[in-house]
């Protein structure tokens, strides 16, 4: 299968792509290339020929050939969201929305687009299906709403749109970030020995590895149409839903002489428990990770590269420091595109 990957040069694309050429797949990748810069350790000694090249700015002919398409480039995260709302809805939403019309013109059959949990936002006690009502609360949240809104009706006989709601992702990635909760925790306690809690840790969130993610991917691109035809799926585990506490505690523990303390509640509202029972379902999925052999493989990699401080701490490894860096020097305009 020939297969468009989008954000080939990111966090999750570092590690997805490989993975689709180990099973065999022509891979072609699609990248802005705002975050080459990170490159925390050696990766794998393939990875796809990416096109550097802003989604906006693709045509029906960057799909020449392609049976199916993975689309993950968009500003990634709440705070990036937050910096320029206005770009964050052309790209991420305007954006990724011409991108599926192109492919659909193209004869693309599959289109999986990844969306996030996030968009479940200030949730109740009970676990939240892709049935329950979404409720974002940020931009980058309302913006996956949006697409999942508008590429629904684009399902046809010829053209399969796939939403996987990713649960917040962790792991090891050579295209490291440290601006998600059990990266940055982790790396906190490599550096500092201490976890300082700026809240109490109440709130829920539900956690997936990078590989787990690729793994289900992987099912879906291979799944047979009729199963993920227009279909959402919470991607993650029932067993990885955890309190930010919990997470910073299992932590603490895999990095030894580690001190945790909390603060008091945060004013970041945004708690959700989230149901997979669908995707374990009808694809059969299960994770291999959880919370603690993720931390125990960044404790090995800042061990094998003896991570400093500046590393962690660089701006290439934490999306918003790196797009306010490329705004500064002028790299990139009001618009976000490479001058």
């Amino acid at each position: 299968m020939r297969i468009l990957v989008t954000g080939t040069e990111g966090y999750l694309g570092h590690v997805f792509a490989p993975t689709l050429l180990a099973d065999g797949h022509d891979v072609l990748g699609f990248d802005t290339g705002f975050y080459r810069e990170a490159q925390l350790y050696r990766g794998v000694d393939e990875q796809a020929h990416t096109l550097f090249k802003d989604i906006r700015r693709a045509t029906v002919a960057d799909f020449e050939g392609v049976d199916a398409v993975v689309h993950m480039a968009e500003l990634s995260n709440d705070p990036v969201g937050e910096l320029s709302p206005t770009i964050t809805y052309d790209i991420n939403h305007k954006g990724s929305v011409h991108l599926a019309r192109l492919a659909k013109a193209a004869g693309v059959r599959r289109f999986v687009y990844m969306s996030s949990c996030s968009v479940y936002g200030v949730a109740s006690n009970s676990d939240m299906t892709e049935d329950d009502p979404t409720n974002p609360q940020t931009a980058y949240a309302e913006c996956k709403v949006m697409v999942e809104r508008d590429l629904a009706p684009m399902a046809d006989d010829n053209f399969s749109p796939t939403f996987m709601r990713n649960a917040t992702a962790f792991g090891a990635s050579p295209r490291m970030r440290f601006d998600i909760v059990v990266n940055n925790l982790s790396g906190l306690a490599w550096t500092t020995n201490k976890i300082a809690m700026n809240s109490d840790g109440s709130p829920w969130r539900p956690l997936v590895h990078a590989l787990d993610i690729s793994k289900a991917l992987r099912l879906v691109l291979t799944a047979p149409i009729e199963k993920i035809h227009n279909q959402i799926f919470n991607v993650g585990s029932n067993d990885n839903n955890y309190q930010v506490k919990e997470v910073a505690e299992i932590i603490a523990e895999v990095f030894p002489g580690c001190q945790l303390s909390f603060g008091s509640l945060d004013s970041d509202n945004r708690s959700y428990r989230v149901n997979f029972d669908k995707i374990r379902s009808v694809l059969g999925y299960t994770t291999d990770w959880d919370v603690l052999a993720g931390a125990t493989q960044l404790r090995k990699v800042f061990e094998r590269i003896q991570m400093p401080d500046d590393i962690f701490n660089h701006r290439a490894f934490t999306r918003l420091k790196m797009l306010k860096h490329l705004i500064e020097t002028n790299q990139i305009d009001a618009e976000f595109f490479w001058r």
